[in-house]
């Protein structure tokens, strides 16, 4: 792990202004492993950046991006903001919830998906919304919801 670590902070160092170094480090840290960022990883890049490890922890907890704790393979955050609460994301949520058959902040059993609640995607003209990793998908229904996890589990087989 000490030799993956490192090699991120080093390319960084080298790719990204000063003030942006700890913060990139830690994403691509969280790509690389599975969507969290384990304890011994921080302390490692503590070390390298030559700063206190509270302040590595700072970063990760003030930032809801960041997990200290494993995630699923597909992190779906929901939209809580009044336009997709107005445009049926109730529907949306009651049926991500029964399909995956978790409540928000719960990874399903499998490992595949976590479901999380998030403020305004800035998606609101196709309410609702939600976000799978980095992808955003608009106009919502229970129909749709479907399709996509099966879609995400046959992509996971």
């Amino acid at each position: 792990m000490r030799e993956v670590i490192v090699e991120i902070v080093q390319k960084a160092k080298e790719t990204a202004e000063e003030r942006d170094v700890l913060i990139n480090t830690l994403h691509e840290i969280q790509k690389r492993f599975d969507n969290f960022i384990p304890p011994e990883a921080a302390e490692i890049v503590a070390e390298e950046l030559g700063v206190p490890l509270s302040r590595v922890y700072e970063v990760l907890t003030f930032y809801t991006m960041f997990s200290t704790k494993p995630k699923g393979k597909y992190v779906i955050r929901v939209c809580e903001s009044l336009p997709c609460h107005v445009e049926n994301g109730r529907e949306v949520v009651k049926a991500l919830k029964e399909i995956l058959k978790i409540d928000f902040g719960q990874t399903t059993s499998d490992g595949l998906f976590t479901l999380e609640m998030t403020s305004c995607l800035g998606l609101c003209g196709v309410a609702p919304v939600i976000m799978v990793n980095d992808e955003y998908y608009g106009n919502m229904t229970p129909d749709r919801v479907k399709d996509l996890i099966d879609r995400l589990r046959g992509e996971s087989l």
